[in-house]
């Protein structure tokens, strides 16, 4: 889903180290690099203040950005060192100017009562989103994109480290035509957040939908289709088309069609086209499921 081995490790690796903690601590988290000068002289700094406040439920979380380049990347982490503050799995405050003990102290104070942190206190209560993510999920695949843009937007408000209800959300924005608002969401995800195979999908369907023809063009699109059968261009435009418009049967059979005629074409483009289709619908989508067992059988068949 757009993540290799190593990608994914470090996503895991990052949640399990960080974000879980987070849920009930204050997490220091430091961007650092063994040739960092600066880094080895803030260092101690962030040692001993936050081992001195680990009463007050604060602790440290260290990332090398040469050994995790992907989870720096993800913060867009341009320069060392860098310190952010991570409570419930977000960013909410920005320590790198903090350079002495008596700075970050005064920080560290702040968002102590701000976010009135418990030193080990259980993790707050959330409340019940499974009925409606299920509610939203089947107004989503009744077709009413409106209506269930705004039933997972009030999931968003109630859970907002919830990736079902985020990735939801910018789905129904999509059926809706709301493509702006879409990747607004998109945009402002967390980066522990943005990176999951849910939102993934999300985002494929909404680079998808940005191919939905004018009014009038599909079936200019289906018309030269049909006129040029050998002409793969035309038969490729017609199937991104044919399924930003919600015909995704005319897409399945025009891209199984061009693979069967010739699977090398343009670099696998008609196989790529399907597998990106298949991942905007989910895997477990039954039109999916069953176009994959139509394409097993045109490639091994």
């Amino acid at each position: 889903m757009g993540l290799n081995l190593d990608e994914q490790k470090a996503i895991d690796r990052f949640r399990d180290e960080v974000v879980e903690p987070s849920m009930t601590s204050l997490v220091v988290l430091d961007f650092w690099a063994e040739w960092c000068g600066p880094c080895k002289a803030l260092t101690p700094v962030l040692e001993k203040v936050t081992a001195e406040y680990a009463a007050k439920g604060v602790i440290l979380a260290k990332i090398n950005v040469d050994e995790d380049a992907f989870i720096a990347a993800q913060f867009q982490v341009r320069s060392i060192p860098t310190v952010y503050a991570m409570y419930q799995g977000q960013p909410v405050a920005d320590l790198t100017a903090a350079r002495t003990e008596s700075q970050l102290k005064a920080m560290l104070d702040q968002l102590i009562e701000k976010h009135a942190i418990v030193p080990g206190g259980a993790a707050p209560a959330v409340p019940d989103i499974a009925p409606l993510l299920a509610m939203g999920e089947e107004v989503l695949a009744g077709g009413d994109g409106e209506r269930a843009a705004g039933i997972f937007a009030q999931i968003v408000d109630i859970e907002p480290a919830s990736v079902p209800a985020h990735a939801g959300l910018v789905r129904a924005l999509v059926l809706a035509g709301h493509h702006d608002e879409a990747a607004a969401v998109l945009g402002e995800l967390d980066p522990a957040l943005a990176a999951d195979p849910q939102i993934e999908r999300a985002r494929s369907a909404l680079a998808l939908a940005k191919d939905a023809p004018a009014e009038g063009e599909l079936a200019t699109l289906r018309a030269a289709a049909a006129e040029r059968p050998a002409d793969m261009d035309a038969q490729l435009a017609y199937a991104t088309a044919a399924f930003a418009g919600n015909e995704r049967d005319a897409a399945a059979d025009t891209l199984l069609a061009m693979i069967a005629a010739d699977r090398t074409w343009n670099e696998g483009a008609a196989r790529t086209k399907l597998l990106q289709m298949f991942e905007a619908t989910g895997l477990e989508d039954p039109w999916a499921a069953g176009v994959r067992r139509r394409l097993s059988a045109v490639l091994f068949g």
